[in-house]
């Protein structure tokens, strides 16, 4: 891991630097990828410094999914939705805990993003129209078609490449230039030989990510969440968050974070919630039902900690789980594994799984009659439309774990850099997990797609701005 306290702010270097861009952008996931390609069809010059040997990050572990309101793809599904509706949405969600002007920034335009990265810069992205809820009124999310970070991920390298923009990987920066006036001239970067290369430029934008794998940190900011599994890209170590406060930017919702109870264990693939929202069920080790599933998908992963064993199973029927294996690589995988268990029934997989048959058959026979009445259950769950737990049934043992943190340096509508007075910090920029979202504090903010959704809208926003006053 990149020790952040080997972090330097520096006065312009004694040599000068190797070479200079208008735009210099640290971070090559989907918000720096995005930022040089809004950056770059200005004409402004523009560079991406990578640390890693192959640009991947949250996103490539991702499912690639992106929030969107007003977007083509679901207009064209016949979906009415507004920029407003969403902040409505995030707004009730986080309990009005959020910046809202960001918000409404990003929201502004997240449908013209999807519908430019597709139609711009050929990003294939499919529709989801059966993805709703958890926050959301209506189906928003668009991903790759085989729901995969490192699709989108391939995509966005494509693109930017035929943008003629460079990224240097193995660049592993550890200082930044600035002059008197708080402006940055630029960043050392060093190189796997040990050497440094001094890259000027004109605007630099942080797009690195959050800090889920910084253990000082969540203990300092999420101390909730630290004895979970974490889930996520290494690269997660906030070093973009204490640059930025190097350089004096504010942090806001740092307590924010993402975590899901879906992770299959011991094979480590994240389950996908469409075997619940469908009608299935999480049922512990005694084969018991403890939550509405379908409340609150990032905090489960604290009540699935807090069941004997800090584990549960996802059951479901042969409809979503043939749909799960039809459109989710990593359920397929999961099931090529051995991770994915059957029965005839609830008694014959609660015998293949090692719970009480007796539990467990009670559990789907009180599903079933709240499907039949459309009814609700002692949790609250309204099971209307529900795909009956019926036939052969399937299970998978998951753990919660911590994905994503969600809090991070402080930026308005431009993604500019600001203090904790709201004063811009010269030609300074972040995104990503670097920056503060939209998903309150705590756990309960989550909406699936935001995530990505800040993390392109923020990157294009910047790198737009960025071009435009910074550019030659």
């Amino acid at each position: 891991m990149f020790d952040t306290n080997s972090l330097q702010v520096l006065s312009a270097p004694p040599d000068g630097f190797e070479y200079s861009v208008d735009i210099l952008i640290i971070g090559a996931g989907a918000c720096g990828l995005t930022a040089a390609l809004a950056a770059a069809e200005q004409g402004a010059s523009t560079l991406i410094l990578e640390r890693d040997a192959t640009p991947s990050g949250s996103t490539a572990m991702s499912y690639g999914a992106i929030c969107a309101a007003g977007s083509g793809p679901q207009a064209a599904a016949g979906i009415a939705d507004t920029p407003e509706a969403l902040v409505e949405d995030l707004t009730v969600n986080t309990q009005g805990q959020l910046d809202r002007e960001l918000a409404q920034a990003v929201a502004d335009i997240s449908g013209e993003t999807i519908d430019w990265l597709m139609a711009s810069h050929n990003i294939e992205l499919t529709f989801e129209a059966a993805w709703t809820g958890f926050g959301h009124r209506a189906p928003r999310l668009v991903a790759p078609d085989n729901r995969s970070g490192v699709k989108l991920m391939a995509m966005l390298q494509n693109a930017v490449s035929r943008q003629e923009v460079t990224v240097v990987t193995n660049a592993r920066w550890d200082r930044v230039y600035r002059d008197d006036a708080g402006d940055v001239l630029g960043v050392g970067a060093v190189r796997p030989d040990g050497s440094v290369e001094q890259v000027g430029c004109r605007a630099l934008i942080i797009a690195t990510c959050g800090f889920g794998a910084n253990a000082e940190m969540l203990a300092e900011f999420i101390p909730e969440i630290t004895e979970a599994r974490y889930y996520g890209h290494e690269g997660n170590d906030g070093a973009g968050i204490q640059l930025g406060r190097l350089l004096g930017a504010n942090v806001e919702y740092m307590s924010a974070y993402q975590s899901l109870g879906a992770l299959a264990v011991p094979h480590n693939l994240v389950i996908p919630h469409v075997i619940l929202i469908g009608g299935g069920i999480q049922i512990n080790v005694r084969g018991e039902r403890f939550q509405n599933e379908l409340d609150n998908i990032s905090g489960q992963a604290l009540t699935i900690l807090e069941q004997p064993e800090a584990q549960c199973w996802m059951v479901t029927n042969e409809q979503l789980h043939q749909d799960a294996l039809g459109r989710f690589e990593e359920y397929r995988q999961a099931e090529a594994l051995g991770a994915v268990k059957r029965g005839e029934d609830a008694r014959d997989l609660a015998r293949n799984i090692g719970v009480s048959e007796e539990r467990l058959e009670s559990e789907v026979a009180a599903t079933l009659a709240h499907v039949t009445e459309r009814g609700t259950d002692r949790f609250g769950r309204d099971f209307s439309g529900a795909s009956p737990l019926s036939g052969p049934l399937y299970a998978v043992r998951v753990t919660g774990a911590l994905f994503h943190t969600q809090g991070g340096l402080s930026v308005n509508r431009h993604a500019q850099l600001i203090n904790g007075e709201g004063a811009v910090l010269g030609n300074i920029y972040a995104g990503g997990g670097a920056a503060m979202s939209v998903a309150g504090t705590g756990n309960a903010g989550y909406m699936p797609g935001v995530g990505l959704m800040m993390a392109v809208n923020l990157g294009r926003i910047a790198g737009a701005h960025a071009a435009a006053h910074y550019s030659r």
